[in-house]
């Protein structure tokens, strides 16, 4: 348990209907009995308030009694609190000002400030939270579709703990056979198959970490860029995605002169998509200055929607920007993270051979910006090269995204590999001390996505990224 109480302000900057500054700790309820009078009957004394009850008063300046706000304040006793400290809440006006004046008032009386994150920090540290719950509580703060909401919600119920602990279990199953036979060879050891544990837990790891992927997604979002050479549509396509006219359109090429950026819901996952100026050879230091932009939006995006006037054959620029590609991929992932959208299919499609040649390993969808048609196959496509292998078809109730952060993604991915070289090991007669050394590794990596064995650096990594209040 910690020493000190902390204090912050724990609703959004600016004005609105409630301001509410949280304390915890050890003193938080002789903190607020220094600057919160209660204007009824009943006790005065902060520490007997009833339990979860909101009670009418007037917050006051310890120094020189001077009353700073009216307000309901409410006491919440361990282990029933976010912290399972003493936890005190002063909901007053929800101005900046008022919020503000009160929270000096709650530090004059003896907290200390609290830091980004820190009452999230303190729920982990007194057990109210594994540290997949406390990431998960950014997931719900920060959450920019109601799918992500529905993930980080299952997350801070413990879904991700739930869900790991069968590979765990039985990893510690192998462990136990693995380290008693390597310790103590010459004893009868009881026979324990050792192989079908580390093969379950593996296979449990390995499914996991296939939805890892889409689960950052939900939490992260994407960026994809729309490329191609000028007047192929890109801007008329951005305009249909967004289902308004924000980009604007002229038979003119060259329009768009710089990278216009605009946030859209792709099935629940936040994309950005880039509008780039079209990609072509010019003399206008503009419109240079413009296909620079383009290409260094092709550098960051996620995914890559390459436009093409599929009512007339690839000319020399659609084969330029198609070298481009290819160089930013490389030869081996050419056509990879790149959707072909064939545009234009209004005006009559011209046989689509040559176009698809450009990247042969590109899906490519036939679509209309002006009139809509062939949109949605378009959104398909895009949400299935985003999804990868786990795309719309297979995710259900039960095995949708249950990870929703690189961090948790990448020691996965680390269990997981140690589990399959565990199982290699064990089928290739390795010695067993050796077979323990991945299976226990594996165990390790399970305990940083939980908090078991999570580090300082990265607890402070973690919840550094937390507002204050939080």
């Amino acid at each position: 348990m910690y020493q000190d109480t902390i204090a912050a302000i724990a609703t959004a900057a600016g004005e609105g209907g409630i301001g509410i500054i949280r304390l915890s700790g050890p003193d938080a309820g002789a903190v607020a009995n220094r600057v919160f009078r209660r204007a009824r009957r009943g006790p005065r004394d902060v520490a007997r308030f009833p339990s979860h009850r909101l009670i009418y008063g007037h917050v006051v300046d310890p120094e020189t009694g001077a009353t700073l706000d009216e307000a309901l304040a409410v006491r919440m006793p361990p282990p029933h609190s976010y912290t399972r400290e003493e936890v005190v809440e002063i909901h007053g006006h929800g101005g900046p000002v008022a919020t503000r004046e009160v929270l000096r008032a709650c530090l004059r009386a003896g907290a200390r400030h609290a830091e980004p994150g820190e009452f999230t920090l303190r729920a982990f540290v007194n057990g109210r939270l594994d540290l997949a719950q406390a990431e998960a509580v950014l997931g719900v703060v920060g959450a920019r579709t109601p799918e992500a909401l529905r993930v980080a919600v299952a997350g801070l119920r413990g879904r991700l703990g739930g869900e790991l602990r069968p590979a765990r279990d039985r990893l510690i199953d192998a462990l136990a056979y693995l380290d008693a036979a390597a310790d103590f060879p010459e004893d009868e050891i009881p026979p324990a198959d050792v192989g079908a544990a580390l093969d379950e837990a593996a296979a449990r790891l390995d499914a996991l970490t296939r939805r890892a992927a889409v689960g950052v997604l939900y939490r992260e979002g994407l960026q994809v860029a729309i490329v191609g050479r000028p007047n192929v549509g890109k801007s008329s396509l951005l305009n249909a995605l967004l289902r308004q006219e924000r980009a604007i359109v002229t038979p003119v090429a060259g329009t768009t002169r710089d990278v216009i950026a605009e946030s859209v819901t792709l099935r629940g996952i936040p994309v950005t998509l880039l509008d780039t100026a079209g990609i072509a050879e010019t003399a206008d230091a503009i419109e240079r200055l413009g296909i620079a932009r383009s290409r260094a939006a092709l550098e960051g995006a996620a995914l890559i929607l390459f436009v093409l006037d599929a009512s007339v054959p690839p000319g020399p620029d659609d084969l330029a920007v198609a070298a481009t590609l290819r160089d930013r991929l490389g030869e081996e992932g050419a056509g990879r993270g790149v959707l072909l959208a064939l545009n234009k299919a209004d005006l009559g499609l011209v046989p689509q051979d040559a176009a698809r040649a450009l990247l042969p390993h590109s899906p490519a969808v036939a679509l209309s910006a002006r009139d809509g048609a062939g949109l949605p196959a378009l959104e398909d496509a895009l949400y299935a090269l985003a999804t990868g292998p786990t795309g719309a078809a297979s995710l259900t109730a039960e095995t949708d995204p249950a990870l929703a952060t690189v961090r948790q993604r990448e020691a996965l991915a680390t269990a997981r590999d140690h589990a399959r070289h565990a199982v290699a090991a064990l089928a290739a007669g390795v010695p067993l001390d050796l077979v323990a050394v991945d299976a226990r590794a594996a165990l390790v990596a399970i305990g940083e996505i939980t908090g078991e064995n999570a580090s300082e650096a990265v607890l402070e990594a973690i919840f550094a990224r937390f507002c204050i209040g939080k």
